[in-house]
Order: structure tokens, then C-alpha cells, then sequence
């Protein structure tokens, strides 16, 4: 395991972006700002390309219409219309996976960062995960991130003020909307697996920083299809030695000690609190020109 905090090399990026001002946002999120201040509706919301406000917010997101069992109590035919729309449903997903596969088929290499959307901007991981964005594209990659706030938003940004592909891979979701200003490629998902699907097509390498259950998800989404041979073997980083020694711990110990993984599952996984140290693994150490 590397521990070194090397948050000095953030050097320039504060200085860095295509208009030499990232402290003054430009004119078009000036202007978007006072719009959505001015503004009847509270929230907005996003359902695949699809944006509602106010009333037109749905109460169920499109996952939750999915997973239904059945329709509110009526006669049994009532109860089994909901199937007549599952062609439909079918349909709407495989359009979803044709416009993600359309939108990313000349990606090239690149790497997803997956963390928490909670991280602020003067936190250390934040810092930390804008130095990966910048020096992935260094050496020639694409950064692939949820595309929300927090973590995502350092690896955009880091990505986009170096002048790199910046892909941003959002998801419906009741309280996390929209794309974050500094992704250059994005799509929104309505269904998870498919958005899941983008993230392992794609990535020939992932950095994992600090996150809640929908980085865990994603971090054993991708040991699980590497383990089980569905994809290839590709190099998976947890970044941050404090805050994934816990979930380590059980790992090696309870899980490994009962026989629930092979001795070799936890060599899935590196550790490290260095930034570059973190891209130089998931990269491969790799320079594309």
C-alpha cells in the first residue's frame, strides 16, 4: 500500500480552464443561474432526456415503475394491465443502451472514478480526485465518472481543465439531477444497469474514492464480474487508506476466514492514499499518444 498525500500537485489546476477563469463561471451559467433563481418551480427533474417541473414531477421514478408487483387493488385484469406495458419497457431500454453504446463507441481508453456526490469542493478528496481527472488525461485517457457533484465533479473538472474527455454518465435519481458544468460527454440513464453497463464497457481501469452505497455498489459490481471471468481483468484502486481499512479488515478476515472468497479475491483490489500512485495502477501505466 502507497500512503503519501500528494495534494501539493494539484499545482496550476486552479488556473487551468479553456477560458483562464475557473473562479468566474462564463456567461451561459451566469445566465442559468438567475433563470433557475427567477424560476416558479422549486425543483426540477430529469427522466432520460425528459425535463419536468412542479406538477409534472412524477411521484415514482422509472425504476420504482419497473420493480411494481402489481397495480392498486382492482379486478384481476386490472391487476395484470402492467403487463401489457412491458413490451414497451423493453423497447425504452434497449433505446437507452443503443444511445449510451452510439455515444461512446470512439471513447478510446479511459478510466471511471466512482465516489461520493457528498464530498464539498474544500475537502482533501475532492483535491485529490481532480489531481486523477488532470493527470489521466496526461497520460491519455478518457475520465468517466456518475457525473454528479462531489467526487465526480473533482474528476470532470480536473479532466476538462486538462483539456481531456470528460464523460459524465448521470442516472434518475429523487434528489441528485443533472450533469455537473465541467463533464464534455454525458447522457442521463433511467435504469441503473444500464448506466452500470456504460461504466464496464467502457473503463479499462477504476479508481474507487470514499463513498456511500452507491460507490459500493459499483466498486462490487466491478469485483464481481471480474471475478467471475465476465470481464476482463482490469486493475480496480480504492483510494483512501483510512476510510476503506474497515471494509478491508472484513474482508481479509470474516469473509476470506469463512471460505467465502478464495485466498486470491482480496488481490482484486490495491490501496493507496496518492493520487498519481492511484492513476498509475488504474491506467495500467499507461501513456497513450
Amino acid at each position: 500500500m502507497v500512503s503519501n498525500n500528494n495534494l501539493d500537485n494539484l499545482g496550476n489546476l486552479d488556473s487551468l480552464d479553456n477560458s483562464g477563469k475557473s473562479d468566474n463561471p462564463d456567461n451561459a451559467c451566469d445566465l442559468r443561474a438567475q433563470s433557475e433563481q427567477n424560476s416558479p418551480w422549486k425543483d426540477t427533474y430529469y427522466s432520460g432526456a425528459v425535463m419536468m417541473r412542479g406538477p409534472m414531477i412524477p411521484k415514482e421514478s422509472t425504476t420504482e415503475t419497473l420493480l411494481q408487483h402489481d397495480l392498486p387493488n382492482g379486478d384481476l385484469q386490472d391487476n395484470h394491465a402492467w403487463q401489457g406495458l412491458d413490451p414497451w419497457r423493453v423497447l425504452r431500454i434497449q433505446a437507452e443502451f443503443i444511445d449510451g453504446f452510439d455515444a461512446l463507441a470512439k471513447l478510446g481508453l479511459a478510466v471511471s472514478v466512482f465516489g461520493s456526490a457528498r464530498i464539498k469542493p474544500d475537502a482533501p478528496e475532492y483535491s485529490s480526485a481532480r489531481i486523477m481527472g488532470k493527470e489521466l488525461v496526461k497520460r491519455g485517457f478518457a475520465v468517466i465518472t456518475g457525473g454528479g457533484p462531489g467526487i465526480m465533479e473533482a474528476a470532470n473538472r480536473g479532466a476538462a481543465e486538462a483539456g481531456g474527455t470528460s464523460v459524465g454518465l448521470g442516472i434518475e435519481l429523487p434528489h441528485e439531477q443533472g450533469l455537473n458544468q465541467w463533464v464534455n460527454l454525458g447522457m442521463q440513464f433511467r435504469y441503473f444497469f444500464v448506466r452500470k453497463t456504460m461504466f464496464l464497457k467502457y473503463s479499462s481501469g477504476i479508481i474507487v474514492c470514499p463513498g456511500g452505497f452507491g460507490t459500493m455498489d459499483e466498486l462490487f459490481e466491478s469485483l464481481t464480474l471480474v471475478q467471475t471471468h465476465k470481464v476482463s481483468k482490469i486493475p480496480v484502486v480504492l483510494f483512501g487508506s483510512e476510510y476503506w481499512k474497515g471494509l478491508m479488515n472484513w474482508i481479509e478476515t470474516t469473509v476470506k476466514e469463512r471460505g467465502l472468497i478464495s485466498s486470491f479475491d482480496p488481490n482484486l483490489l490495491a490501496i493507496t492514499d496518492d493520487p498519481l500512485e492511484a492513476v498509475r495502477i488504474a491506467s495500467g501505466d499507461k501513456f497513450i499518444n
